[in-house]
């Protein structure tokens, strides 16, 4: 699998969203707040997209009908594994103690994490 550029992942967070195939004047109209672009930019964008196997387009409808082929909880598993072991050694409490450290998270999402793992270890 291979990595998304910035605007590639806004495009792929809408056709995730969606979880219907949708028009890339849909895909345009949600990133309008976000990305100035024409629709030859974005088109240029969908067909990277297309290329790099991330989404497929329909074409037997007379409009383009975008879709995901890859999922975002798979894209999100293997990025957020390749970000743990780039700059973490692979090692999780590295990543939270260097953001506690930092005062990039706070006691709060300290005592969720905590929550979370409590609940996490009560599942069968």
């Amino acid at each position: 699998m291979k990595n998304l550029g910035e605007a590639e992942l806004e495009i792929m967070q809408v056709i995730w969203k969606a979880k219907t195939p949708i028009t890339s004047n849909f895909i345009l109209k949600e990133l309008q707040d976000q990305r100035k672009w024409k629709l030859s930019t974005l088109m240029t964008s969908l067909s990277r997209l297309s290329d790099k196997g991330f989404i497929s387009c329909d074409r037997s409808t007379g409009s383009n009908l975008y879709v995901s082929i890859i999922s975002e909880n798979d894209y999100k598993t293997k990025e957020g594994k390749h970000f743990l072991e780039k700059l973490y050694n692979n090692s999780i409490q590295n990543l939270v103690a260097t953001l506690y450290s930092n005062k990039a998270i706070k006691n709060s999402d300290i005592e969720e994490l905590k929550e979370f793992l409590d609940n996490f270890e009560d599942e069968p």
